[in-house]
């Protein structure tokens, strides 16, 4: 099993993710990873902490000469703001963050201890440990990208740079759509055997743990409720030399939370981030008088740094599906039992 953990703050001294259970001998490209990271810093909207971080991995562990051999994975990356002991305390939470409720259940009367480990750049760690998924996958015929479907309303390039300049001026912010597609994965990873096995609840609930994800979507999603049955799902077809194949792929490359062959489909909805430079109503934790709630510094847009995160969080999950599938603790091993799965697949 494929499992990882991360731990860091905000403005700590750095993140640390440790990823577990990858298979020995696979090379790990370091500057790959540090593609990755600067992926999720780029896009237009993005807030002043970008220009500060030049997010780099440091690989402390799980690997010799470039190649994994087969123990747990320790990536960190170094925070150049490094001032979480001297930050101000923040009473005034924000809506839409996890500010209050995280303070509610914590017992902490300054949100700065919740801000700090429930803000986005936590997300950095775990796009370390996509950026290694992804090589894996890649190792066998997958491929996970995503683009943008739409920001603040408009799908148009121009039109969302002027959506996020108009929210800019009004001290605002907005969200957005993106896609997520993952292609190469074999029919058969997932199951339907247990909830908890299901390939689409498992990436469901990844997307999800993103935040500021507020919907998630498979194939036609929401638009499937819409339709007839027989304009909805993928008729079935055989041909000898590809064997069974479909014309269309409205359930999104999943059947029954098992994949089905075709490429998966994933959309996602990511609200506008929470901290607004034009703050709204709030109440002072400690006086528990009226207040405008805190402004932190912040992003106006961060739709295309989400779906790279995104990008990360699939590749996981598909790489764990895949471990479940074809085993391994070698590359080699796994190959091997996906090239003798593949035949008995297309033999069937």
């Amino acid at each position: 099993m494929l499992r990882y953990l991360t731990a860091g703050e905000s403005h700590g001294q750095c993140l640390v993710a440790i990823l577990d259970g990858m298979v020995a001998g696979l090379r790990v490209d370091k500057n790959f990873i540090d593609k990755e990271l600067l992926r999720r810093q780029r896009g237009f909207g993005r807030g002043d902490r970008m220009k500060i971080e030049k997010d780099r991995v440091d690989i402390l562990s799980g690997l010799r000469k470039g190649i994994t051999i087969g123990s747990p994975i320790a990536m960190m990356i170094k925070n150049k703001d490094f001032s979480i002991d001297r930050l101000a305390a923040i009473y005034c939470p924000r809506p839409g963050h996890a500010d209050l409720a995280g303070a509610v259940k914590y017992n902490r009367s300054d949100a700065r201890d919740i801000l700090e480990r429930s803000s986005a750049r936590e997300t950095a760690a775990r796009v370390s440990v996509g950026a290694v998924c992804k090589i894996f996958l890649s190792e066998i015929g997958m491929a996970v990208n995503s683009r943008i479907v739409m920001i603040g309303g408009v799908t148009s390039q121009k039109l969302m740079y002027e959506r996020i300049t108009s929210a800019l001026k009004r001290r605002d912010t907005v969200g957005g759509i993106f896609e997520i597609t993952a292609t190469g994965a074999p029919c058969g990873l997932g199951s339907f055997t247990q909830s908890d096995k299901r390939l689409n609840a498992r990436l469901a609930g990844a997307l999800m743990s993103i935040q500021a994800i507020k919907g998630v979507e498979v194939g036609l999603g929401f638009e499937s409720a819409k339709r007839f049955g027989s304009e909805v799902h993928d008729a079935i077809f055989y041909d000898k030399t590809k064997g069974f194949y479909r014309k269309t792929n409205n359930a999104g490359g999943i059947e029954g939370g098992v994949s089905s062959g075709e490429p998966i489909l994933l959309r996602c909805a990511m609200k506008p981030i929470s901290t607004l430079l034009n703050p709204l109503a709030s109440v002072n934790i400690k006086t528990k008088k009226p207040s405008k709630a805190t402004v932190e510094r912040s992003d106006i847009c961060a739709v295309l740094s989400a779906a790279v995160v995104a990008e990360s969080v699939v590749a996981f999950e598909l790489a764990n599906a895949a471990f479940e599938k074809f085993g391994g603790d070698s590359l080699d091993e796994t190959k091997r039992n996906l090239k003798g799965y593949l035949k008995q697949a297309k033999a069937f």
